[in-house]
Formats: structure tokens, C-alpha cells, sequence
């Protein structure tokens, strides 16, 4: 278990959650990107295999932010997403695989004709 970062700030404006650890390695994660990486089971399901695509979420932001004991925190999404606890470990490996993770969502979602945009945003567009 990788331990607490030292500084956690959220930037409302870019919808970024900052991260700074002991070792001095920096993340900065979207509030979509850590959206579609929640950690609950509506996300993940409930055994391999199981994981839900969450699509429409790139306009999501993040309204709320529990420290859960010294282990995790719990994000609260602006679309009513606030189940699931961040660990740590967890929001480590978010950040030290982003790129990979973040392009892994964007081929499940071409493969499923997805996409990040909300249909409301969609339909406007039309």
C-alpha cells in the first residue's frame, strides 16, 4: 500500500485533481478520467469481465471530496456518482498508468461506437 500523498488539491476550473506524493512525483487526473476509473462495483461490476463502459461523462466534474480514515478518499461526481473509495494504491496507479489506462477507455469506447460526450451535448450539436 503505497502511502497518502502530501498535498491533494482540486481545480475546479481545469476539473483536475492534483496530487503530489512523497517521492515527489506529480499527477494531475480529470475528474472524467477518474470518473470512468471509479473503483465502485457500478463501474467495475462484480467479477472479471463485469466492468461497465461509462460513456457521456467528459463534461463530469467533481462536487466533493471525503477523506475516508488515512487510507482512501471517497469523490463525489457531479452527476451523482459517490460510490466507490479512491485507496492510496489505487490513485497511484491511476496516475503512474494514465496514459495507458486513459487510451485503453478511448478504444473501448471506438469499439462500441461511444462516446465521451453526454447525449444532451450530442443532441445540441445537431
Amino acid at each position: 500500500m503505497h502511502t497518502a500523498p502530501l498535498k491533494i488539491d482540486y481545480h475546479r476550473a481545469s476539473q483536475t485533481l492534483n496530487l503530489q506524493w512523497p517521492d515527489r512525483v506529480e499527477h494531475h487526473l480529470s475528474a472524467e478520467f477518474l470518473r470512468v476509473h471509479s473503483p465502485s462495483a457500478e463501474v467495475r461490476g462484480h467479477g472479471v469481465g463485469q466492468q461497465v463502459l461509462q460513456v457521456g461523462k467528459k463534461a463530469v466534474a467533481i462536487s466533493g471530496i471525503e477523506a475516508t480514515g488515512r487510507y482512501a478518499i471517497k469523490i463525489i461526481f457531479d452527476d451523482g456518482h459517490d460510490s466507490g473509495l479512491y485507496d492510496w494504491t489505487y490513485l497511484r496507479h491511476l496516475g503512474d498508468q494514465q496514459e495507458l489506462l486513459w487510451q485503453s477507455y478511448l478504444d473501448r469506447l471506438k469499439a462500441q461506437n461511444a462516446s465521451r460526450e453526454s447525449l444532451f451535448i450530442s443532441l445540441k450539436q445537431l
